[in-house]
C-alpha cells in the first residue's frame, strides 16, 4: 500500500510507495525531480536513529556502496540526511539508489521454479563479477544470498545491498555487531559462524551456497534454528549437488564443492579465479576444481547397509569371509604381477626414449596473470611455442592472460603451441543517438547500455526543456561498459543580448537572431534618433526561448518649430449705421517670436 508521498532532499525527492522494511532501513520508491528519473530511497528506521552504532553503520554503507560503479552493482546517486517527520527532531540519513526493476533469486526460488544448471553458471557468474570488482575495491560483502541478487526482465544480475560490507583492511571485522549476526544463517562461512576475521573467500562461500541453491532449490544446510545451521557449516561437509540432482554434471559438482571448502585456503581463492571455472564448464572444458571421489560420496553420504542381528548371520557372513580368504590373496598376487610388468615396461620405454630420436620435454609455465609480453617470455624460456592469442572482454587490465591451452605444471614435447586467451578490456557498447529524447528517457536509454550519464545544461539551446540536444561522446562511438556520457539537455532558457547603444535595426537583428520576440517602444532621448536606450529584460539575464524584448528607441533630441504669422486685414469696415461716422481702427497682428 502506498503512503502519503512526502518530499526530501530539500524538496529534489518526492517519495512515495513502500519498496520493502527490514533490517535497520526501509526503501521507498522516489522520483528526481532534478533529473527526472525514478530513484529508490533507503532511509534509516527512525526507532533506530537515536542509537549512534545504527547511525555509523548506516552512513558506513553509503560509503561503501558509493564507492562502487559497475554494471552488476546496485548504483548509488546520492546521500544526506532529513528530519524525522514524527517531530522527534532525529536526523535521519538516506541513501538515493537506482531503481531496479525485477524480482530477486528468492522469490523466484519460493515459487518452485527450476533453473536450469547453465543459468544458474550465468547468474553466479555475473554475482562474481560484482565481488571480483568490490574485491578490488577493498570492500567483503558479507551477505550474499538470494535476498540479494535481482534479475531484472533483460535478464541481468543487479547484486544490492552493501549495508554490513566493510573495507578488507579493517581489522575489526568479525562474526558479531552490536550482538547481532553479521550474515544470514543458511549462508554463513564458517569463519563468520566462528566469529573468525573474514576476508574476500568469505563471499566465494556464500556464493558457493547460493549456487548450490540455484541448481538443487535448496541451501546446503538447513535445520531448526540458526545455531544448528551454523553448526552444520563448521563441522559439516556439503553433499554434491548431483546427489540431489542426478542432471548436474560432474564439472558443476566439482565447482559447488571447491567454493564450499571448510578450509579457505582449498576454496577458490578470488572470486576472477571461480568465475574463469564457471566459464570453463559453461565451454565445455576441463575445471581446474578437483572432481569428486565417487567412492567418498558414498561413505558420506549413503547410509549404511542394514545388518541382521541374529547370530546364525554373523556366523555365516564370517564363515563366508574365511572363505573368500585365498580368493583375495590370489587376487592381490595377480595385481602385484601387472603392476611389476607395468613398470617393465614402463623402463623399456624410458631407455628407448633416451636415443637419439628423443623428443625433449618441457615444463608448462603458469601464464595466467601474466601479460601478454611476459608470457610469451617464459614460453620462449621454456622453449614452447606461442599459438593462437585470442582477446575476449574483461573486467581484468586488458592484455592479462586469463587462460592456456595446455595445464600449468604438465610435460609437453618441446615446440608445442600453448594458445593464450588474454583480456581485451571491459565489454564496450556503442554510445546511441539520444538527441531526440528527453533527459529522462535519453538517462534510461544509456543506462541499459550500461554507460554512466552526466547530465550537462545548455544553456543555448533553442529545444524545449529537458530536451536533449547532444552526448559527449557523439553517437556511434564505441565506449567500455561504465564510461561516462556528458549529456547535455536544454534548460528552456537563453542569455538575453545586450543591444543598448546599438540602432533599432542591428538591435532587431540581434534579438530576434537568439530566438527572441522584439517590442520596439519609441522614447524622447537626446539620443540620436534610432539609438536603443534601454531593453527590458537585461543583457545578460536569461529569458524563456521565444520570450519578448521590449527595446526602448530614441525619438532624438527635442526640436522647436516656428509657427507661421497670421496676415493682417487691412479691409475697411462697413459702417453699420449711417449715422456711425466713427472709423473703424485696424488692430496689428503681434507675430510670436521665432525661437532659435
Amino acid at each position: 500500500m502506498d503512503m502519503e508521498k512526502t518530499m526530501i532532499g530539500n524538496g529534489r525527492y518526492e517519495l512515495s510507495g513502500m519498496l520493502g522494511r527490514g533490517g535497520m532501513a526501509e526503501v521507498r520508491r522516489g522520483q528526481d525531480l532534478r533529473l527526472g528519473r525514478a530513484v529508490a530511497v533507503k532511509r534509516l528506521r527512525v526507532d533506530l536513529a537515536s542509537d549512534p552504532t545504527f547511525q555509523a553503520r548506516f552512513r558506513r554503507e553509503a560509503q561503501s556502496a558509493a564507492s562502487l560503479n559497475h554494471p552488476t552493482v546496485v548504483a548509488v546517486y546520492d546521500t544526506g540526511e532529513e528530519d524525522a517527520d514524527d517531530g522527534s527532531g532525529l536526523m535521519l540519513p538516506y541513501i538515493v539508489m537506482e531503481l531496479v526493476e525485477g524480482r530477486t533469486l528468492r522469490d523466484i526460488l519460493r515459487e518452485g521454479r527450476k533453473i536450469l544448471p547453465e543459468r544458474a553458471l550465468e547468474i553466479t557468474g555475473s554475482v562474481l563479477d560484482a565481488l571480483d570488482y568490490s574485491h578490488r575495491a577493498g570492500i567483503i560483502h558479507r551477505d550474499i544470498k538470494p535476498a540479494n541478487v535481482m534479475l531484472t526482465p533483460s535478464g541481468d544480475v543487479k547484486v544490492m545491498d552493501f549495508g554490513i560490507a566493510r573495507a578488507i583492511a579493517d581489522s575489526s571485522a568479525t562474526m558479531t555487531q552490536t550482538a547481532a549476526v553479521v550474515g544470514t544463517a543458511q549462508y554463513l562461512s564458517p569463519e563468520q559462524a566462528r566469529g573468525e576475521q573474514v576476508d574476500a573467500r568469505s563471499d566465494l562461500y556464500s556464493t558457493g551456497c547460493l549456487l548450490f541453491e540455484l541448481l538443487t532449490g535448496r541451501p546446503p544446510f538447513v535445520g531448526d534454528s540458526p545455531v544448528s545451521v551454523a553448526y552444520q557449516h563448521v563441522r559439516e561437509e556439503a553433499m554434491p549437488p548431483s546427489s540431489i540432482d542426478p542432471e548436474i554434471s560432474p564439472a558443476i559438482d566439482a565447482i559447488t564443492l571447491k567454493a564450499l571448502a571448510k578450509s579457505v585456503d582449498q576454496r577458490y581463492q578470488s572470486a576472477s579465479e571461480m568465475r574463469a571455472d564457471i566459464a570453463r564448464a559453461l565451454e565445455g572444458r576441463a575445471v581446474l576444481a578437483p572432481s569428486v571421489d565417487a567412492g567418498e560420496e558414498t561413505q558420506h553420504f549413503l547410509p549404511p547397509p542394514p545388518v541382521d542381528p541374529t547370530p546364525t548371520a554373523v556366523t555365516a557372513a564370517y564363515h563366508t569371509e574365511e572363505r573368500d580368504e585365498p580368493r583375495r590373496r590370489t587376487g592381490l598376487w595377480i595385481v602385484l604381477g601387472l603392476l611389476v610388468l607395468a613398470a617393465i615396461a614402463a623402463a623399456v620405454l624410458y631407455f628407448f626414449n633416451q636415443g637419439d630420436n628423443a623428443t625433449p620435454q618441457s615444463e608448462v609455465p603458469n601464464l595466467q596473470g601474466k601479460s601478454l609480453s611476459q608470457a610469451e617470455k617464459l614460453l620462449t624460456d621454456a622453449k614452447l611455442d606461442v599459438g593462437q592469442e585470442t582477446a575476449v572482454p574483461s573486467d581484468t587490465k586488458k592484455g592479462q592472460v586469463l587462460r592456456q591451452s595446455e595445464t600449468p605444471g604438465a610435460l609437453v614435447d618441446e615446440g608445442t603451441s600453448v594458445d593464450l586467451t588474454y583480456s581485451g578490456g571491459p565489454k564496450t557498447a556503442i554510445v546511441p543517438d539520444v538527441s531526440q529524447l528527453t533527459l529522462a528517457k535519453a538517462t534510461q536509454e544509456l543506462e541499459s547500455r550500461k554507460f554512466q550519464v552526466v547530465p550537462v545544461e545548455d544553456n543555448q539551446s533553442t529545444e524545449r526543456q529537458n530536451q536533449v540536444t547532444r552526448t559527449d561522446p557523439s553517437p556511434g562511438a564505441q565506449l567500455p561498459q561504465g564510461s561516462p556520457i556528458k549529456v547535455y539537455f536544454s534548460t528552456g532558457f537563453r542569455d538575453v543580448p545586450s543591444v543598448v547603444g546599438t540602432t533599432r535595426e542591428a538591435a532587431t537583428q540581434t534579438l530576434e537572431s537568439a530566438g527572441f520576440v522584439v517590442v520596439p517602444s519609441d522614447i524622447a532621448s537626446d539620443l540620436p534618433q534610432g539609438t536603443v536606450v534601454r531593453q527590458t529584460p537585461d543583457g545578460g539575464k536569461k529569458a524563456p526561448y521565444g520570450s519578448n524584448v521590449i527595446i526602448a528607441v530614441s525619438l532624438g533630441p527635442t526640436q522647436t518649430t516656428t509657427e507661421p504669422t497670421t496676415p493682417t486685414d487691412t479691409t475697411p469696415t462697413t459702417p453699420t449705421t449711417p449715422t456711425d461716422t466713427t472709423p473703424t481702427t485696424t488692430k496689428p497682428t503681434v507675430s510670436a517670436p521665432t525661437t532659435q
